[in-house]
C-alpha cells in the first residue's frame, strides 16, 4: 500500500492541470490514467478533430481561390499524410503533458481506479493491482460518446472518436446530432470533399447559439452543399459491405439516406459509472453527474470532481480551470469557481464564439441591455482574408455600458473571443473597449467598432 498526499483520477485537461497546480502547492501527487495521457481532448477530440478541420479549411481555400488570383489545378488530397501529420500533432502534446507531469515530481500509474472508500482506491492494469491510500483525491475522468439502441457502434456506425481515424474521406456521410461536434466534424468532411447530410432532432441545429449566428453558419453549410434536417427522428440503420442506409422521419415522412458511414454525435456521458464511487459514499446528481460545492468538493469532503463529470458546459478549459480550484482548496486557499465569463467556442466555417450573457439570456434574469452588431464586411483584414461573412454583437447593461456578453460569427472567431473574455471577467464597459487602441488591419478592430456602435460614436459604419 502507498500512501500519498493528492490522488488526481484521470489525466486529461482537467487532471493533469490539477496534478501540475496541486505540486506547486506543495503537494505529493499522483496521477492515475487508463488509457492516454492528455486525455480524450489531446488525443482524439478537440485537437485531432482541430487538425482535420484546419486540413479541410485549406484544401477548400485551395481549390476555390480563383476570385483572389489564386488558381490551382488538380488539388489533390494525400490522406495517409492527413492522418500522419494529425498524428504527430497529437504524439507532441502528448509528449508535453508527459514532460510536464515528470517535471513537476508527478507519480504516473496506469490502470483503472476502483475506490474502497473515502480514502483508498485500488489501481488494476492488467493482471497486476496497487493500492494507494490518499489525503485528497481529485476525479477527473471526463465523458465518452452516447450510444443509442437503434445506432450501436459498429464499423460503419461510427462516433466522433472513430471519425477522426476514417481509412478514406467518405464519398456520403450522414450525421446523426447537429450540436457542436457534429456540425463542426460535418464541415470538416465537407470541406474534405464529402456529401454530408446533417439530422437533428431538435428545432435548428447548434442550440446553445444564437438564431442570428447560426443562419450563417447554415448558409455556409448550403455553400458547401450540406443538406441540413431539422425536426427529425433518426429511427435505425442498416449495414452493408459499403456503407449504410438511415432511416429517419421528418414532417410526418419516413425518408431513408445511403452513406459510407453515419457518424452519431447525440452527446457525451460523463464516465462516473465504473469508479465505484459508491464505496466512498459520494453522491450523484442528476445524469449520472456529481454533486460539488464551488470548490469542486463532492459530498465527501476529502474528494474533488471537476470536468465533465459535474454539471456546466463539456469544455476542456473549464475542466482545467476547475482543476485549479480544486487543488488550490485542497491546499486550504479561498477558491472557488466563478463562471462569469467561460468562453464556448464551435469551430464551424465560419466560426462561432460566445461568452456571458446573450441578449436573451440577459432579458430573461431582468437585465436591461444594449447590444450593437458590427459586420466583417465592414473591415479591411476581412475583405483582404475574402472572408467577410459574420459579425461581433456586444451586450452591454443599458444603465451604465457594462459589458455582459459577446457573441462572434466569422473567422477567428475563436481567438477574438478571449477579448471579451478579459473585458467582462475585469468588469469593463463598452466605453473601455472603445477607447482601447486596436492595431490596424486586424480582425480585433470590429470588437472596438461595435464597442463604438454601443455608445453611439461609430465611425466605420453609418448611425442607424
Amino acid at each position: 500500500m502507498k500512501y500519498i498526499d493528492t490522488l488526481v483520477i484521470g489525466a486529461g485537461p482537467g487532471g493533469y492541470v490539477a496534478a501540475i497546480r496541486a505540486t506547486q502547492k506543495g503537494q505529493n501527487v499522483t496521477i492515475v490514467e487508463r488509457e492516454y495521457l492528455g486525455g480524450v481532448c489531446s488525443n482524439v477530440g478537440c485537437i485531432p478533430s482541430k487538425v482535420l478541420i484546419s486540413v479541410g479549411h485549406r484544401f477548400e481555400q485551395a481549390k476555390h481561390s480563383g476570385d483572389m488570383g489564386v488558381v490551382a489545378e488538380e488539388v489533390k488530397l494525400n490522406w495517409a499524410k492527413v492522418q500522419e501529420f494529425k498524428s504527430g500533432v497529437v504524439s507532441r502534446l502528448v509528449g508535453g503533458v508527459k514532460g510536464l507531469l515528470k517535471g513537476n515530481k508527478i507519480d504516473i500509474v496506469n490502470g483503472e481506479a476502483y475506490f474502497v472508500n473515502a480514502n483508498t482506491v485500488r489501481v488494476i492494469d492488467g493482471g497486476s493491482e496497487q493500492t494507494y491510500t490518499f489525503k485528497n483525491a481529485i476525479i477527473a475522468t471526463g465523458s465518452r460518446p452516447v450510444e443509442i439502441p437503434t445506432f450501436k457502434f459498429t464499423k460503419r456506425v461510427i462516433n466522433s472518436t472513430d471519425a477522426l481515424t476514417l481509412p478514406e474521406v467518405p464519398e456520403k456521410l450522414v450525421v446523426i446530432g447537429g450540436g457542436y461536434i457534429g456540425t463542426e466534424l460535418g464541415s470538416a468532411y465537407a470541406n474534405l470533399g464529402s456529401q454530408v447530410t446533417i439530422i437533428e432532432g431538435g428545432k435548428d441545429i447548434l442550440a446553445g447559439f444564437e438564431k442570428q449566428m447560426t443562419e450563417v453558419v447554415k448558409k455556409g453549410l448550403k455553400k458547401k452543399g450540406v443538406e441540413v434536417v431539422v425536426g427529425a427522428s433518426a429511427k435505425g440503420v442498416e449495414e452493408n459491405e459499403n456503407g449504410v442506409v438511415v432511416t429517419y422521419e421528418a414532417d410526418g415522412e419516413e425518408k431513408t439516406v445511403e452513406a459510407n458511414y453515419v457518424l452519431v454525435t447525440v452527446g457525451r456521458r460523463s464516465n462516473t459509472d465504473q469508479l465505484g464511487l459508491e464505496a466512498a459514499g459520494i453522491e450523484f446528481a442528476e445524469r449520472g453527474l456529481l454533486k460539488v460545492d464551488k470548490q469542486c468538493r463532492t459530498s465527501v469532503p476529502n474528494i474533488y470532481a471537476i470536468g465533465d463529470i459535474v454539471s456546466g458546459p463539456q469544455l476542456a478549459h473549464k475542466a482545467s480551470y476547475e482543476g485549479k480550484v480544486a487543488a488550490e482548496a485542497i491546499a486550504g486557499e479561498n477558491s472557488i469557481v466563478d463562471y462569469l465569463a467561460i468562453p464556448a467556442v464551435c469551430f464551424t466555417d465560419p466560426e462561432l464564439a460566445t461568452v456571458g450573457f446573450n441578449e436573451e439570456q440577459a432579458k430573461a434574469e431582468d437585465i436591461e441591455v444594449k447590444t450593437a452588431k458590427f459586420p466583417f464586411a465592414a473591415n479591411g483584414r476581412a475583405l483582404a482574408l475574402n472572408a467577410t461573412e459574420g459579425f461581433v454583437k456586444l451586450v452591454a447593461r443599458k444603465e451604465d455600458n457594462l459589458l455582459i456578453g459577446a457573441q462572434i460569427v466569422g473567422t477567428g472567431a475563436s481567438d477574438m473571443i478571449a477579448e471579451m473574455a478579459v473585458a467582462i471577467e475585469a468588469g469593463m464597459t463598452a466605453e473601455d473597449i472603445a477607447l482601447t487602441i486596436h492595431a490596424h488591419p486586424t480582425l480585433g478592430e470590429i470588437t472596438m467598432e461595435a464597442a463604438e456602435v454601443i455608445i453611439g460614436r461609430p465611425i466605420h459604419i453609418v448611425k442607424a
